[in-house]
């Protein structure tokens, strides 16, 4: 992590204002809000006047394009900001009388625990454990955090984590997640009220199977700084693994091979959407190669959104990264109008041609032949198994004077309907 090396002083000063998150001002949001708005009122501005640049003299203009960059790296920043600002209003407390359970145990769990991360101390976590019956924990597997750490660890991951947001998410009790799923249609037909009813074909199941995988943080901290009574251990360690998590899933629910974490949708193959077969994952091609088309460039995503049934288009969104997003920010209508619109609110995403924008970084630039951007409804296309149980394993041998603490989850994930996410093709 890269603020393991960090000053005692300065850590207890960042650990201060963490555990201080979720109260920033609503006044300060709708700054962001405005600014995100000015931002691409300006970038269509500058935009423009580049198209006339072009059709007048038939050649970009330099200074134009550089202004327009510029503007476009500033629009991403303030979306950032927004996002950031959100999430933090969000964010509930994890200490206080209301992140304890009513019935006094989660107090216990929540005091043992803090114990044991501060001076090692685990006899009382060992016996809150042995009451559970809780199999596999203890000084070589570490043991598990209070409930409302790992809740809270979890709701920040599916804001932080783009397809988890997106996504289905299923809670497990075991190492693996399995369901039997048709791979053909349903058998149906009209009949009169004394005509002959014929025995359609059984209907063929497969089996999906989704493992949990283990992925692992390793924060450090100095004991001087476990020592201080004013650091909010709960919050520090909440704070300090989010995006570790995060960036690992957001890059494995995109292209994960499946091997020791989870399968990302790209990893599954694809077949040309006319010719779409179950098991596979459709395609729309751009007809150019590594870039979008150069005349009627709009027609290839209305294509891609066509290309999805209706019942998934209902609920269905873009997952693209940030320099797609670039690209696809310049194209307009047929009246005019841009397609890429921003946020209307807060905790609203950006939308394109109506639809949802996720902007996920694992999602590849365009290049010939590559799946750069993806359309479908992901809470059905899509599911996350998150395995209950967070662990903690204290070491403080390994690093000193620093002490470690090895944090793991289990977490699969892989394509549940092939039918529901179609991919856009550079080529």
């Amino acid at each position: 992590m890269t603020r393991q090396h960090a000053t005692e002083t300065g850590s207890a000063t960042a650990l201060e204002n963490k555990a201080g998150t979720g109260r920033e001002s609503p006044t300060e949001v709708k700054a962001a809000l405005a600014e995100l708005a000015t931002a691409f009122e300006a970038f269509k501005e500058t935009n423009d006047s580049r198209i006339a640049g072009i059709e007048g003299r038939l050649s970009g203009d330099v200074v134009t394009e550089e202004k327009l960059a510029r503007i476009d790296a500033a629009l991403d920043a303030a979306r950032t900001r927004l996002d950031r600002l959100s999430l933090e209003r969000a964010r509930p407390p994890l200490a206080g009388p209301e992140a304890v359970g009513r019935d006094g145990l989660g107090a216990e769990h929540k005091a043992a625990f803090d114990l044991y991360v501060r001076a090692g101390e685990s006899a009382r976590l060992k016996r809150l454990e042995e009451k559970a019956l809780s199999a596999g924990s203890g000084p070589d597997g570490g043991y598990l955090v209070p409930p409302t750490i790992e809740r809270e660890v979890l709701r920040r991951l599916a804001a932080l984590s783009p397809i988890r947001a997106v996504a289905s998410v299923r809670a497990i009790s075991g190492g693996q997640y399995k369901r039997a799923v048709s791979t053909g249609a349903a058998q149906a037909g009209w009949v009169a009220e004394t005509a002959p009813r014929p025995q359609t074909d059984a209907p063929v199941l497969s089996e999906l199977a989704f493992p949990a995988i283990e992925l692992y943080a390793m924060p450090a901290a100095t004991q001087t700084l476990l020592d201080d009574a004013v650091v909010d251990i709960d919050a520090w360690l909440a704070d300090e693994v989010e995006t570790a998590f995060a960036e690992q899933e957001g890059a494995a629910f995109v292209t994960g091979n499946g091997v020791s974490r989870p399968r990302g949708f790209l990893s599954y193959d694809t077949v040309a959407n006319a010719a779409w077969v179950p098991g596979k994952i459709g395609f729309v091609a751009t007809g150019a190669a590594g870039a979008f088309p150069a005349a009627n460039p709009v027609d290839v995503l209305f294509d891609l959104v066509y290309g999805l049934r209706a019942g998934y288009r209902q609920n269905a969104g873009f997952v693209m990264n940030r320099r797609v997003q670039s690209a696809i920010r310049k194209f307009k209508d047929a009246d005019g109008n841009y397609l890429w619109q921003p946020p209307a609110a807060a905790d609203r995403a950006a939308t394109l041609l109506g639809f949802p924008v996720t902007e996920a970084e694992a999602m590849p630039d365009p290049a010939a032949g590559s799946l750069s951007l993806a359309f479908g409804d992901f809470r059905r296309g899509y599911l996350v198994v998150d395995r209950t149980g967070l662990r903690v394993l204290r070491d403080p041998y390994s690093a000193k004077p620093y002490v470690l603490f090895y944090t793991t989850k289990r977490v699969g994930g892989g394509v549940q309907d092939h039918e529901a996410i179609k991919l856009l093709k550079f080529a």
